[in-house]
């Protein structure tokens, strides 16, 4: 007899999918548009070299991303958001969402014990 497979957890996955540090905001960076290598280190300074490059990788094994090199000296490499990849769009316009609430209501409580200690 053999064992019942199990359905994985789908909040599992897509923990798992997105665990690194980076991987929403790269997935946020390249919503709707292509970029390269060094246009996504721009707009990630703290990010190291090797960190971005690591995390592109994990993201392109996964299927979320594309990688599409282009012949010639330099190579050009460009990455896009894949076909399943954009099916995290609602996700990723909900937890901006969620951010600035969550902003407004930590700025709230600040305010409230500043007026509480006058």
């Amino acid at each position: 007899m053999e064992p019942e497979k199990q359905i994985p957890c789908p909040f599992v996955t897509a923990q798992k999918l997105l665990a690194g540090k980076w991987s929403i905001l790269i997935l946020h960076l390249l919503h709707r548009q292509t970029l390269r290598f060094g246009q996504l280190q721009k707009q990630m300074p703290k990010m190291t070299h090797a960190t971005l490059s690591k995390q592109l990788k994990l993201l392109e094994a996964s299927g979320l991303i594309v990688r599409k090199e282009y012949p010639g000296v330099p190579p050009k490499v460009e990455y896009s958001v894949s076909q399943i990849g954009e099916a995290f769009y609602p996700v990723l316009d909900s937890l901006e969402a969620f951010g600035i609430a969550y902003t407004q209501w930590q700025k709230q409580q600040s305010d409230e014990k500043k007026q509480e200690s006058l």
